[in-house]
């Protein structure tokens, strides 16, 4: 036989499209074409595969050999695709049988003495794969990530050679036995840590169980990013398919993520509008992103680029973004739970108690207007957070922990997901009037609020999202006008 069709899986984005590898054998001077939009790693497969082919006990075919790799107008970068060309030109050369590839997908990046090495993005094909019915045979350092799956049959491979004597039925390759993942509880930091700051611990509980938006405004060293950091540590845990998504993001990024807790990722303020959002000529997930299920935290937000923060307005609402490029367009999920921490002025001491501010009136007015209202109107919690007197930092009486705090904040996150099936910062305008019933006097009070702070309609929305939390955190089925003054209490003064 002289043609052979292997199956393999490209990579778009968190996509896996399916790739036929054909290969045709004919008479004429021994040369190896590769055709069907190959990236540049591709066509260096050809000498990889080669070198892996003979240090693998087989001969290399003298003759003209011709690779399509179908469909012919989808880009196919990576090494991914060795094992699936080598195995193609073994059976279109006759040394080893056709039909044992059947119902099989193949993955694996070759070294020269036929070795597989790992690739990324093991995780969406695997999806793809599991989801057209197929089995997959891949590099068995990749194994343990596919076999996250539930009810997928995983086939790990060290050698090319391995490969082949499984097609060949000489010795065939047993299904991977997964070790059981445990969800990682262990978090660096602790709420245990952080002294005084009542109001600011309340904030981040209230953004924890509703996955609000949060912006932390205050002098250097009252301890903004140290709230911050502290809000992973509180969240509820992702879900099985929570953290599929999650798993399969930082596997296409090739980054390394701990199994079962939720991603916190803070950017330098000298970030580009492409590391954030993600891009480049193969795109690559950004930092909003790998802040998929988690937070997002921008420390020094005025320091940004603005046009650099304009760019996350769309994301905060769509919860996804989406990478023009020439020829096609590819959509990362962007569900991240914003946090920022900004100072009142260049010298960070504006309004302070002890006037050590030398700032101008405008240049205040100028550093805060680095960030426009618009963004400003999509964060849900505005907090100051003052200077600590040195009898709050040497008071040594226990504070709650983590741990506390996380139990109340999966109470008011599984109330919620019992009632709308959603976090409280997803409601429509038309899911808040179902589930966010306010009692008669908070009634009255809200329409007083809304027209003395000239509120927008998303602003309306957003108050009314966070009372909604604060009442799931009191175990209330109503808003109460103590639920909704607070909520009135952390809107911003620019709103």
């Amino acid at each position: 036989m002289s043609f052979a069709k292997i199956y393999t899986r490209a990579l778009l984005g968190l996509h896996a499209p399916s790739v036929e590898v054909e290969v045709h054998l004919s008479q004429g001077l021994p040369s190896l074409t590769i055709v069907g939009l190959p990236e540049a790693a591709v066509r260096e497969s050809k000498d990889r595969v080669r070198s892996a082919i003979i240090n693998s006990g087989f001969q290399f075919p003298t003759k003209r050999l011709t690779i399509n790799l179908a469909p012919a107008d989808l880009p196919k970068d990576s090494s991914r695709l060795d094992l699936p060309i080598a195995l193609g030109i073994l059976i279109a050369s006759g040394q080893l049988p056709e039909q044992g590839t059947e119902n099989f997908e193949f993955i694996g990046e070759l070294a020269l003495d036929g070795q597989l090495r790992p690739i990324s993005g093991t995780l969406s094909i695997a999806i793809a794969c599991q989801q057209a019915g197929h089995q997959l045979i891949l590099p068995e350092a990749n194994a343990q990530e596919a076999s996250q799956l539930p009810n997928f049959q995983v086939f790990a491979a060290q050698h090319l050679k391995q490969v082949c004597e499984h097609l060949s039925q000489n010795h065939l390759i047993q299904q991977f036995q997964p070790t059981a993942l445990k969800a990682s509880q262990h978090y660096k930091f602790d709420l245990a840590d952080v002294k005084g700051q009542l109001r600011p611990r309340r904030a981040l509980e209230i953004a924890a169980a509703g996955g609000h938006s949060l912006l932390f405004k205050g002098p250097p060293g009252t301890g903004k990013t140290l709230l911050a950091s502290r809000l992973a540590s509180i969240l509820p845990p992702l879900n099985t398919q929570e953290n599929l998504e999650v798993a399969s993001i930082y596997s296409v990024a090739n980054h390394q993520h701990p199994f079962g807790q939720r991603p916190f990722r803070a950017p330098h303020h000298t970030a580009s509008a492409v590391a954030l959002v993600g891009g480049g000529s193969q795109p690559k997930p950004g930092e909003i992103t790998l802040a998929h299920k988690g937070v997002l935290f921008l420390d020094e937000l005025p320091e940004f680029d603005r046009k650099v923060l304009e760019v996350l307005r769309q994301p905060i609402e769509a919860k996804e973004i989406v990478i023009s490029r020439a020829s096609r367009q590819i959509t990362f999920p962007a569900n991240f739970q914003l946090i920022a921490a900004m100072n009142p002025c260049p010298c960070g001491y504006a309004f302070n108690q002890d006037s050590r501010c030398q700032c101008s009136a405008e240049a205040i007015k100028r550093y805060q207007n680095r960030i426009s209202g618009p963004l400003l109107d999509r964060i849900d919690l505005h907090i100051d957070v003052p200077p600590l007197h040195a009898s709050e930092l040497q008071d040594t009486q226990v504070v709650e922990d983590s741990a506390t705090v996380r139990e109340r904040v999966i109470q008011a996150y599984e109330w919620q997901m019992q009632r709308q099936a959603c976090l409280n910062m997803a409601l429509s305008p038309k899911q808040l009037e179902q589930f966010a019933p306010l009692d008669g006097q908070a009634a009255l009070i809200f329409e007083k609020a809304q027209q003395r702070l000239n509120l927008s309609a998303r602003g309306y929305h957003r108050i009314l999202r966070v009372a909604r939390t604060i009442a799931d955190l009191a175990q209330s089925e109503h808003i109460q006008t103590g639920h909704l003054t607070e909520a009135l209490s952390y809107r911003g003064q620019h709103h």
